[in-house]
């Protein structure tokens, strides 16, 4: 069960995807290093437009950077890996499953850290399955 009663704050969201991250095995927590956090209430519009998603409601997280099987050694700059959580989206999803808060955002954080591997939406969902 949740140790939340209300809604967290987006610092208390940014703590339970850090977790998460310690949570995953050395061997492939070593590859995510430098890869940031940003929890934000929604993605902006440019965000979704691209994505073609209608509702801000919609989208809990998102990936941006290079996924580490399209880095080449003659990069000379690339933009930073960043996990985007939306918190609003989050929290919709956390009252309206009843799933634990910790869990919920885990499952987010780690299903974007699948794409920072590589792997496409997808992939993601027939691993999920």
């Amino acid at each position: 069960m949740s140790e939340y009663t209300t809604p967290p704050d987006s610092e208390a969201i940014a703590v339970l995807a850090e977790q998460a991250l310690l949570e995953i095995p050395e061997a492939l927590r070593r590859h995510i290093q430098g890869v940031g956090i940003s929890v934000a209430e929604f993605a902006d519009d440019e965000t979704l437009d691209a994505m073609g998603i209608e509702s801000e409601w919609d989208l809990t997280g998102l990936y941006t950077g290079t996924p580490i099987g399209e880095r080449s050694v003659g990069d000379i700059a690339r933009p930073p890996d960043l996990i985007f959580l939306y918190r609003q989206p989050i929290l919709l999803e956390w009252v309206e499953g009843g799933e634990d808060l910790g869990r919920l955002v885990r499952n987010v954080v780690i299903h974007e850290i699948a794409h920072h591997f590589g792997f496409s939406e997808e992939e993601i969902e027939a691993l999920e399955r």
